[in-house]
C-alpha cells in the first residue's frame, strides 16, 4: 500500500477543517467564554484533562484514538467572519460587540497539548490528554475535542475486540458505511477500524484520504439484474498470455459447467441462468478480480456450480479467480461444503488455481458470532463486518469527559455526590509500570512536580476511594504522555493510519492476556501517588491553604 501523497494529506486536513470548524460545539461554550471575557478572566492560565470513566464493552481496556484529528483541528482553529456573524445572531443582543472582535483574533497559539500516543492501550480514569492555555480558549475546545476522541476511541476499541475474537489468521473487512451514523460516522469508522486491526474497507473515500486498503466486488443486485445468457456482452475474452484471438467465453464456461455437474452429481435443471450470466459478465469485465456472491438463490444447487464453471474457464485462459462470498445461512457449514468442492475440482481437473481460492463470510457478524467461528469447523478466510462494528451496538458511547483541573496555578476539583463523577485535581503526569516480562500492570497518576518512579525502587500508591496504602516495585517505567502541540504548531510527527495501526498491535501484544480477555477480564490497576491522594483529601476537607502548599511542594 502506497503512502498517502502530499495532496492527499492536504485533503485530510481540509476534511477535518470542514467537518470540525470552531462552530461545531455547544452554545454554552460561547456563553461561558463571554462571561470569562466580561470578568477579565479569559486569559487566565487553565488546564483541562480528558478521560473516560469505564472501560467499554465490559472489557478490560480501550484504545486511545482521534489524536491525529485533534491536532489538525487545533492547528486550523480560527473563526471566520461568517462564523462571528452567526454567533452575533444567536448570542443574546446584550452581548458586548467587542467580544466578537476578540473572537476574530482567537487561535490556539497559546495552547499546549500533552497526550498519550495515539494507538496506545489505555484504561478508565487515566488522564489521556492535558489541554493547557488561556481559559476562554481551552474552554471553547471542549466539545470538539470530545467529539473527535469519543467515537474514534470507541470504534477503534471495538475493532480491536473483533480482531482478538477472530484471531490473527483471518482477514477482516470493514463494510459498515451504509449502516453508519451519517457520512462522517462512516468515514471515521473506516479509518479507526483499520487502525484497530481490520485489514480492509469497502469505503472508497477512506482509501483516498487515509491509504486504507479498499476491497469489494459485487452485490446481490448485480446477480439478480440478469435473467439470461443473451444479456452477456461482450461474449468473448482474450487469454491472459496476450493471445490476440478472443475466446467464446460463454461456450467455454458451458462446457465446464457440464463437467462440474457431472463431477458433483448435480442437476443442471436447478441452475439459475441469470446468475450464470451475471458471473460471466463480471468475469469478462474483471478476469483478475473474480469474487462473486454465490447465495443470491441457492449455494449448493446454483451459485457454487456457476462459480466453479466460470472460475475453471478463467483458469483455462490463464487467469486466477479470487474466490466467493457467502452472505446468508450457516456460514461455517457452507464454507466447509464450498471448500470440499474446490478441492474436488482441483484434484479432478488438475487446476492449481483452486488451491488459493478464498471464502468471504458476511452475514450480520457480531463479536459473539466472530468468536464462535473459532469454535466451529469452517473454511472462512475473510470476514466482512458492518452494523455491529461501526454502530458499536454493545455500547454506543465511550463517555469521555473534559474536566478543569487547574486555573491560575491552583488545583481545582469537582466534588460530586456521585463519587464516580468526582475529579482528580492538579496538573499531573502519568506513568506506566511494567513487570519483568514487559507487561503493564499499573498506571500511576502523579502531580506534575513529583519525580518519576524509579526502576527497582519500591513506591507507595493509593486507589481512588480507598485509603489503604499499597506498595509495588516496577521493573520498567514509561512516561505515558508527551507534548504534541504548542504555540500553534504540531510538535510531534503526525502518523499515517498504517503507522498507528502498527502501534496498536505492539501495544496490544504487550498487554497481559488476563487484561485483554473479551469476557471477564481482570481489572487493570489505575493508582494515585501519595501526593495526589493528599491533595484530593485536603480539597475535600476544604483546606485551600494546605492544598496550595501541597501543590507548590
Amino acid at each position: 500500500m502506497a503512502a498517502p501523497s502530499a495532496s492527499t494529506c492536504g485533503a485530510v486536513e481540509r476534511s477535518i477543517r470542514e467537518r470540525v470548524p470552531p462552530l461545531l460545539t455547544d452554545l454554552y461554550q460561547f456563553t461561558m467564554a463571554y462571561a470569562y471575557w466580561r470578568t477579565g478572566r479569559h486569559r487566565e492560565p487553565a488546564v483541562f484533562e480528558l478521560f473516560f470513566r469505564d472501560n467499554p464493552f465490559g472489557g478490560g481496556f480501550s484504545l486511545f484514538a482521534g489524536l491525529h484529528d485533534c491536532l489538525l483541528f487545533l492547528r486550523s482553529f480560527r473563526f471566520t467572519d461568517q462564523d462571528v456573524d452567526f454567533l452575533r445572531s444567536v448570542l443574546p443582543p446584550a452581548t458586548d460587540p467587542a467580544f466578537f472582535e476578540f473572537l476574530r483574533g482567537l487561535d490556539c497559539s497559546g495552547v499546549t497539548l500533552r497526550s498519550v500516543p495515539e494507538g496506545t492501550v489505555v484504561f478508565a480514569r487515566v488522564p489521556l490528554m492535558e489541554v493547557a492555555g488561556p481559559l476562554a480558549v481551552v474552554q471553547l475546545l471542549e466539545t470538539s475535542l470530545l467529539c473527535l476522541v469519543n467515537y474514534a476511541s470507541l470504534v477503534c476499541s471495538n475493532a480491536a475486540r473483533f480482531r482478538l475474537a477472530a484471531g490473527p489468521r483471518r482477514r477482516l473487512l470493514e463494510m459498515g458505511l451504509r449502516r453508519a451514523q451519517g457520512p462522517d460516522g462512516g468515514l471515521t469508522a473506516s479509518r479507526y477500524t483499520y487502525i484497530g486491526g481490520f485489514d480492509l474497507t469497502s469505503n472508497v473515500q477512506a482509501g483516498f484520504l487515509f491509504g486504507t486498503p479498499v476491497a469489494g466486488t459485487m452485490a446481490h443486485s448485480y446477480v439478480t439484474s440478469f435473467t439470461s445468457l443473451e444479456e452477456v456482452w461482450p461474449q468473448t475474452l482474450v487469454a491472459a498470455n496476450g493471445d490476440p484471438d478472443p475466446v467464446d467465453f460463454i461456450s467455454l464456461t458451458k462446457g465446464w459447467l457440464s463437467r462440474v455437474c457431472e463431477l458433483l452429481g448435480a442437476e443442471s435443471g436447478k441452475i439459475r441462468e441469470g446468475e450464470l450470466a451475471a458471473f460471466l459478465s463480471y468475469a469478462i469485465a474483471y478476469p483478475h478480480n473474480f469474487l462473486p456472491v454465490i447465495d443470491s438463490y441457492s449455494v449448493g444447487c446454483s451459485g457454487l456450480l456457476n462459480f466453479c464453471a466460470v472460475a475453471l474457464a478463467l483458469s483455462e485462459l490463464g487467469y486466477r479467480p479470487v474466490g466467493v462470498r457467502l452472505d446468508s445461512g450457516d456460514l461455517c457449514s457452507q464454507s466447509v461444503d464450498v471448500r470440499r468442492v474446490f478441492k474436488l475440482c482441483n484434484e479432478h481437473f488438475s487446476v492449481s488455481t483452486f488451491d488459493s481460492l478464498i471464502i468471504v463470510g458476511t452475514n450480520n457478524i457480531s463479536e459473539q458470532s466472530m468468536a464462535e467461528l473459532n469454535k466451529k469447523e469452517n473454511e472462512i478466510d475473510v470476514v466482512g463486518v458492518g452494523t455491529h462494528l461501526v454502530t458499536c451496538t454493545k455500547q454506543p458511547s465511550l463517555g469521555c469527559v473534559y474536566k478543569l483541573v487547574e486555573v491560575r496555578g491552583r488545583p481545582t476539583m469537582k466534588i460530586s455526590e456521585d463519587p464516580q463523577k468526582s475529579t482528580v485535581p492538579g496538573r499531573k503526569a502519568v506513568y506506566r509500570l511494567m513487570d519483568t516480562e514487559g507487561h503493564p500492570f499499573l498506571d500511576l497518576v502523579c502531580l506534575a512536580v513529583e519525580p518519576p518512579p524509579q526502576v527497582g525502587v519500591p513506591l507507595s500508591y493509593r486507589l481512588l476511594g480507598d485509603d489503604s496504602v499499597h506498595s509495588v516495585t516496577p521493573a520498567q517505567v514509561t512516561c505515558l504522555r508527551q507534548e504534541v502541540f504548542t504555540r500553534g504548531e504540531v510538535t510531534h510527527p503526525l502518523c499515517s493510519a498504517k503507522e498507528t495501526r502498527a502501534k496498536v498491535q505492539v501495544s496490544l501484544q504487550s498487554l497481559h492476556p488476563r487484561h485483554k480477555r473479551l469476557q471477564d477480564p481482570d481489572s487493570y490497576t489505575v493508582a494515585l501517588s501519595e501526593k495526589v491522594h493528599k491533595l484530593v483529601t485536603e480539597i475535600r476537607r476544604g483546606s485551600s491553604n494546605d492544598s496550595n502548599f501541597l501543590w507548590a511542594n
